[in-house]
């Protein structure tokens, strides 16, 4: 069961790695000054991609703890 180990880890780091892109996208996105319903327009791609990037995490977590528990 390692490679599900190490599948579980590639999942949890690309979903790391959408997370920081999600607080990045949101603090420039903050400092851009747009009017509000620009800005609530982006929020709410960055909060799409950010479900997203939780669920990814959390499938490559649980993954890890299988491939522990199984191995």
């Amino acid at each position: 069961m390692d490679w599900l180990i190490w599948v579980g880890t590639g999942l949890t780091v690309i979903g790391l790695i959408a997370l920081v892109y999600c607080i990045f996208a949101a603090m420039s996105a903050k400092r851009a000054g747009l009017p509000d319903d620009v800005l609530r327009g982006r929020l709410q791609r960055i909060v799409a991609i950010n479900m997203g990037a939780l669920l990814i995490s959390v499938l490559g977590l649980m993954s890890v703890v299988m491939g522990v528990f199984l191995g």
